[in-house]
């Protein structure tokens, strides 16, 4: 049986590469942060809605995200995910990331990321 959260991305990885960004947002918690980009964060989801809609331009409408193994770490309702993240573009060769992700599972049993972490360790800086 396949772990609700997995589905959850799979589906918010359609969405982005379709640019539903409608469906995009149903995935997330309404405060929400999304790493931009290591040093650059949007929180809410109007602030990722807009950070996707630019992140969709930036990739020339071409993005494209495969998930190559997920391994997923639950406690009540908080869930980290560990994920190698293929990220590509017409613009961008294919790089895969060590992306971080926590889900959070709200009163209605449907787990909504809050954190999306697709660089993973790569947002600590070298200086600290």
């Amino acid at each position: 049986m396949t772990h609700s959260i997995i589905e959850q991305i799979k589906k918010a990885d359609s969405a982005i590469i379709a640019e539903d960004f409608d469906t995009l947002m149903g995935i997330y918690t309404d405060d929400a942060v999304l790493v931009i980009e290591p040093g650059k964060n949007a929180v809410g989801k109007i602030a990722i809605r807009k950070a996707f809609e630019a992140i969709a331009v930036y990739f020339k409408n071409g993005l494209q995200i495969e998930q190559q193994g997920l391994e997923i770490l639950e406690t009540g309702d908080t869930a980290l995910v560990l994920a190698n993240t293929v990220v590509s573009a017409p613009n961008y060769p294919a790089v895969i990331r060590k992306a971080t992700y926590v889900f959070t599972k709200n009163s209605k049993g449907v787990w909504l990321c809050s954190i999306d972490n697709s660089y993973g360790h790569e947002i600590i800086g070298k200086d600290t």
